[in-house]
């Protein structure tokens, strides 16, 4: 039956520019790979949805909607319902001193953050920088290539997959999660305890976990050290 605000979904996924036919994105490590964009330290696998919780494009999420497990389907999305159309008033030109003030050294295709926005150089000559702060994709029409691949129904399994999402190096089957009414408690495995950034991910677990499950009312991490 179709998906309903608040399922928890897996899905593999290729992302391409219907314009150009250009692959940009990927869970499948074999396209990646063929396309050249493969990185080794990327994990690639399913990636978990939360209908109705705005991680995805809202048009690819109501498409989402409309499937069940173990379907596949082409989804596209005109740029109205994607990155929108492009601006010409975000693509501004910049006197290149203000950049190498900061520390940058302007080249054409370099990405750069300015006062909170992200950008892409475009052009630099005459000391001045034109920067595009469009989205990459904005214009774009663009063709996701879906497949679903399960859809978790256990509290344990979804807060599971929740934990994996924010730190995906540690297999979530590592983590040992009981579910009461109101409380969740969660222990660490070893293997995660020195991850750098461990502190700020459990508060970003703990909040997921919160919004989620609206009668939880308290998050607890616990970390065991064995004697040698």
């Amino acid at each position: 039956m179709p998906f309903e605000d608040g399922d928890f979904v897996l899905i593999d996924y290729t992302l391409k520019v219907k314009e150009t036919g250009q692959v940009v994105d990927t869970t499948l490590e074999e396209v990646a790979k063929k396309h050249g964009l493969y990185r080794p330290n990327k994990i690639y696998e399913p990636m978990l949805v939360v209908i109705g919780a705005g991680w995805v494009l809202k048009g690819l999420e109501d498409r989402l909607k409309e499937l069940d497990v173990g379907q596949e389907a082409t989804i596209e999305l005109p740029p109205e319902q994607a990155y929108g159309p492009r601006d010409p008033s975000k693509v501004v030109m910049m006197p290149a001193k203000r950049l190498s003030e900061r520390g940058i050294r302007p080249r054409v295709g370099q990405r750069v953050e300015i006062n909170g926005r992200v950008g892409v150089i475009r052009a630099v000559g005459s000391g001045r920088v034109q920067i595009d702060f469009n989205h990459p994709l904005a214009g774009r029409t663009l063709v996701y290539e879906v497949a679903v691949r399960d859809k978790i129904g256990e509290p344990a399994e979804k807060i599971r997959a929740l934990i994996h999402r924010r730190l995906p190096l540690v297999p979530g089957e590592k983590w040992a999660v009981e579910v009461g009414e109101k409380e969740v408690t969660i222990k660490v495995p070893e293997e995660a305890i020195y991850v750098e950034g461990i502190q700020v991910i459990k508060r970003g677990v703990a909040n997921d976990i919160t919004r989620f499950f609206p009668a939880v009312e308290l998050v607890k991490f616990v970390e065991e050290f064995k004697r040698s």
